[in-house]
C-alpha cells in the first residue's frame, strides 16, 4: 500500500466515525491510531457523552466482524474467553468460542465486573489468543479491544488492575461536546440514528494493508533513544511510585509511526512522541500519595501534570530523517 492509497482509506475512516461522533476530531483519530497500531483503546469518562457510540462507529466502519460484552458483576470469564461443552454423540469435549472471537471486540463498562473476569481479557489482548482447558485458539486478525470504563468515583465500579491498564495502548477520554455539537446533535438525532446510516468504508484486509504501511513507518536511533528516555525519566521520579513499562515505550513508538503516517510522513518526529506522551503513559503511572496529598488534585490531575515536567526536562532529538 502506498501513501496516498494509506491517506484516502485513513480519510475515510475519520470521516465515517467523524458523522457519528461530532466534534471530536482528537478522540477519533485516538481510536484509529489505536488500531492501526496494533494496540487497545480505554476510553474512560462520565456516563452519557460517546463512549460506547464512538467503538460502535469505529467498529461500522469497518467491514469485520464486531462482538459486545456488557461487563456485569454477574459476567463470567467463560461468557468472554468460551467454554468447553461435553458432546455426548462424539463423547468429548467442544470448544464453544466466546464472545472475545471477532476482529473488533467492544468491552463496554468494563470496570463493572469483577477482576477476575476483567483478567480473562490478559491473554487476549496480549498474544491475540485464548487458552481454555489446555488447549489455545488464534483470535482473529487484525484484533481491536476498545474498551470503556466510568471513572471510580462512580458507584458499582471495580478499579482495573496495573496489568490490565498495562495492556491498553492508550487512555482517552471524550469529555463533554461543545454548545454547537450538542445542539447539531439534538436536530439530526430526534429522528435518525447515525449508526444506522454508516456503512463501511473498508474491509478487514485494508486495514490489514494499512497496519502494515504504518509499520514500515522509519523511527531513528534518535528517537527510540528519546522515548526510553522518557520512560526511564518516569521510573525515577519522585513523585512516581509505578512508572511506565517496557511494553509502553514499545506501543509509544507504535503509536508515534501510525500518527506520522496519518500526517503524511514516512518517519517519525519527537512531536509525535509528545503528542502520544500521555495518552499512552498516564494510565500505566501511578503517583505517590505525598504528590497527590501536597496538590489537592486526584491521581487523574497529578499524572498528566507530572508527565508534562519530565517531557521538559528531557533533551529533544534533532535527527528524524531516514
Amino acid at each position: 500500500m502506498d501513501a496516498a492509497r494509506f491517506a484516502r482509506a485513513t480519510t475515510g475512516i475519520l470521516d465515517a466515525v467523524g458523522k457519528v461522533i461530532d466534534g471530536k476530531p482528537d478522540a477519533v483519530r485516538s481510536a484509529l491510531v489505536a488500531f492501526l497500531a496494533e494496540g487497545h483503546l480505554l476510553i474512560e469518562d462520565v456516563p452519557g457523552v460517546g463512549k460506547t457510540m464512538l467503538a460502535r462507529a469505529l467498529a461500522a466502519a469497518v467491514d469485520a466482524t464486531v462482538r459486545r460484552i456488557q461487563f456485569t458483576p454477574d459476567l463470567l470469564p467463560g461468557d468472554v474467553t468460551g467454554v468447553s461443552v461435553f458432546n455426548p454423540v462424539d463423547r468429548e469435549f467442544e470448544f464453544k468460542p466466546g464472545a472475545i472471537f471477532a476482529h473488533i471486540v467492544i468491552a463496554d463498562e468494563i470496570n463493572r465486573s469483577s477482576p477476575k473476569t476483567q483478567s480473562a481479557l490478559l491473554e487476549a489482548m496480549e498474544e491475540g489468543q485464548v487458552t481454555v482447558d489446555g488447549r489455545t485458539h488464534m483470535l482473529p486478525e487484525p484484533f481491536l479491544v476498545v474498551a470503556t470504563q466510568n471513572p471510580l468515583e462512580m458507584e458499582g465500579t471495580y478499579a482495573l488492575p496495573e496489568a490490565q491498564r498495562d495492556r491498553f495502548m492508550m487512555r482517552i477520554s471524550m469529555g463533554y461536546p461543545d454548545a454547537r455539537s450538542e445542539a447539531l446533535m439534538l436536530r439530526q438525532r430526534d429522528t435518525v440514528n447515525p449508526l444506522e446510516e454508516l456503512d463501511p468504508v473498508v474491509t478487514s484486509a485494508v486495514v490489514t494493508g494499512l497496519i502494515a504501511h504504518a509499520r514500515a513507518v522509519h523511527v531513528s536511533p534518535a528517537i527510540e533513544d528519546y522515548a526510553v528516555a522518557l520512560a526511564q525519566a518516569t521510573r525515577t521520579h519522585p513523585d512516581v511510585r509505578l512508572g511506565a513499562s517496557p511494553r509502553a515505550t514499545l506501543q509509544l513508538v507504535r503509536a508515534a509511526k501510525v500518527w506520522a503516517a496519518l500526517d503524511g510522513r514516512a518517519f517519525v518526529i519527537p512531536d509525535d512522541i509528545a503528542a502520544l506522551l500521555i495518552p499512552v503513559f498516564a494510565h500505566r503511572l501511578i503517583p505517590t500519595r505525598a504528590a497527590i496529598g501536597s496538590r489537592g488534585r486526584g491521581a487523574a490531575d497529578t499524572v498528566p501534570a507530572i508527565l508534562e515536567r519530565i517531557a521538559g526536562s528531557v533533551r529533544v532529538p534533532l535527527a528524524a530523517r531516514p
